[in-house]
């Protein structure tokens, strides 16, 4: 891990770019290698930087022009599934939500939330790769109590079996391959074949998704966020 978090930020409105790059540049831990004020910019100048510069999280909003969030959102997932994207906004309502999660997004803040709490999400984001609040999980549990809308959350046509859901709680515990194999007694090659079927069979991208899925099903209950 670097000893900085690298983020990069896209807002198409200058003033909220200034001021979140500001309050960040009094984060010591904190490092914002790239702000954008639109996606196609944003995308352009992602592909330049250098390894050691490219962010481990992306702050952004959800509308802008000519390039809206949802649709930044869904390029990023595809061409770097791995990367954690927070989500910036003030159209904080269940169902935007419960499409963020589909997508994968890592968290999901309105533009008013308290100075700490934008900083703790920063931090649970990159350490655990999700950041729920208490409200989020209120949010997502109405949208879960809609059969179709569950449904639609993860294209999944299979059950987990008992081992798989073992082995997706450690993988949402943060523990290696090797690790997971060692508890588990398993080799790590077959921890990677569990995982990858893991991920087949509830139609996630990555291990963002994978965390996600693993929370709404009550697979796994990271620490509540207030």
């Amino acid at each position: 891990m670097n000893s900085k978090i690298n983020i990069a930020l896209v807002d198409d409105e200058q003033l909220i770019l200034e001021g979140i790059k500001l309050l960040l540049s009094k984060e010591k831990h904190i490092s914002v290698n790239l702000t954008s004020i639109n996606g196609n910019d944003f995308l352009e100048n992602l592909e330049k930087l250098s390894p050691e510069d490219f962010p481990d999280i992306v702050l952004a909003d959800i509308q802008m022009k000519p390039m809206d969030g949802f649709e930044l959102v869904e390029i990023l997932k595809t061409k770097y599934p791995e990367l954690k994207i927070m989500i910036l906004s003030s159209h904080y309502k269940t169902g935007v939500l419960g499409y963020m999660v589909k997508l994968g997004v890592s968290a999901f803040l309105p533009k008013n939330s308290p100075k700490q709490v934008f900083i703790d999400a920063i931090n649970a984001v990159y350490k655990n790769g999700v950041f729920f609040t208490s409200e989020d999980y209120s949010m997502l549990s109405s949208y879960m109590n809609n059969s179709q809308k569950k449904k639609s959350l993860f294209d999944n046509s299979d059950e987990l079996t008992e081992r798989e859901k073992e082995v997706v709680v450690l993988i949402c515990q943060e523990f290696t391959n090797n690790e997971i194999a060692e508890k588990l007694f398993l080799s790590p090659r077959t921890v990677e074949s569990h995982r990858q079927r893991i991920l087949e069979k509830i139609g996630a991208k990555n291990t963002v998704g994978l965390v996600i899925y693993a929370i709404v099903h009550n697979i796994y209950s990271p620490p509540v966020n207030l």
